[in-house]
């Protein structure tokens, strides 16, 4: 795996990280096949109960596709004609998003600075999104005559409301990280000091929690947003069978009988 993406994986967290701090996190080619590989692994994997997603620097969570690379491919692109260029949403961005968002295990996105375009994508993929006091969010697509991807038309008129959504994506500005926690973007915002050390602490409790329960909360949530009531009191039915009969509900069952602090195996 490139050094432009760092992966880690202890007790039961994964942790992926972001590593081009000189270049504000942006995406190249290069970066964008290692995350895209990290976030699979991190989802297939079993022995990987959460999963942490964070950047290197102070300045950028990730400021999304690489313009300096970018000119580069769309002046070849109109040299030979090929369009393949805007194929990186197909071949990068969507697996990612769909990796972070389908995981069957919480994934929590540690917000240091800058996200933008693709990694606003990135960091509305993920299912707790811990910001730190400096950081913003931009959707940035517009700015570059660009519509939006990575997620954003689906998961951001869902967390700030379509009115919001359109205001945000056609007007791109900075959204502070006070502004961003009114609106719903951030989930918590914490001093930069503080926040790989909040966003560890949260990722390792839900590292240690029942990621059955987890993993069907993630998809009740996801089905409940495009289905009718009486199909989604369906859906429950269904997934509370599924988390009924893991080993982690009798554990729970069993401690709090007990008035005992549940260990949790994860299955």
């Amino acid at each position: 795996m490139a050094d432009t993406v760092l992966y880690e994986v202890s007790d039961g967290l994964a942790t992926i990280t972001l590593n081009r701090p000189e270049a504000m996190n942006a995406l190249n080619i290069e970066t964008k096949v290692a995350l895209r590989d990290a976030v699979r692994s991190a989802a297939a994997d079993d022995a990987v109960r959460a999963v942490l997603l964070t950047a290197a620097g102070e300045r950028a969570f990730c400021v999304g596709q690489d313009l300096k690379e970018h000119i580069g491919l769309l002046a070849a692109d109109r040299e030979t004609g090929s369009g393949q260029t805007m194929s990186t949403v197909r071949e990068h961005y969507n697996p990612i998003v769909r990796a972070l968002a389908g995981a069957e295990k919480p994934v929590v996105a540690a917000v240091n600075g800058v996200a933008a375009g693709a990694g606003l994508g990135f960091a509305l993929a993920a299912d707790y999104r811990i910001v730190a006091d400096t950081a913003a969010f931009n959707t940035s697509f517009a700015g570059v005559a660009l519509t939006a991807d990575s997620g954003v038309s689906w998961a951001l008129p869902r967390v700030v409301g379509p009115g919001r959504a359109a205001d945000l994506l056609l007007f791109p500005r900075n959204i502070g990280a006070q502004e961003a926690y009114e609106l719903g973007i951030a989930t918590r915002v914490v001093p930069a000091a503080e926040l790989r050390a909040e966003a560890e602490k949260t990722a390792r409790a839900l590292a240690e929690g029942p990621t059955v329960a987890y993993a069907a909360l993630k998809e009740a949530m996801a089905y409940g947003l495009t289905h009718s009531l009486s199909e989604t009191l369906d859906k429950e039915e269904e997934l509370q069978a599924r988390a009924g009969a893991s080993e982690d509900h009798a554990i729970a069952v069993r401690a709090f009988v007990e008035k005992a602090k549940p260990t949790y195996l994860g299955r």
